[in-house]
């Protein structure tokens, strides 16, 4: 079974920084692609960004210059560093590898 346990998150004014990790175990996910994903209340969850097993990065349009997503693999994390963040980046923030996701964790951005 794999877990997946996301921390990093938190309290922030605009302009500021966090850092997301999320960190894999149980289960071989080696091959697996990673994704992280939000959710406002009141709407569906958005995808932020996905790296392959490969490395290789993507990101939903409006994140892709302010975001960075990296894995440690011999660490079995992954991150998401956020940069320059606005009020709009409010969110929960999910962790998915493999089909699993983990609990979430808020960021919340204040003006």
């Amino acid at each position: 079974q794999l877990e997946v346990v996301e921390s990093g998150g938190g309290s922030v004014q605009t302009g500021g920084s966090l850092k997301l990790s999320c960190v894999i175990s149980g289960a071989d996910f080696s091959r697996c692609p990673k994704f992280w994903y939000r959710q406002v209340p009141g709407r569906g969850r958005e995808f932020v960004s996905t790296i392959s097993s490969g490395g290789t990065p993507s990101y939903a349009a409006f994140y892709e210059d302010r975001f960075t997503i990296t894995q440690d693999t011999a660490k079995n994390t992954l991150y998401l560093q956020m940069d320059s963040l606005e009020t709009s980046a409010t969110a929960l923030y999910y962790c998915v590898v493999c089909n699993n996701w983990g609990h979430g964790i808020q960021v919340t951005v204040s003006s």
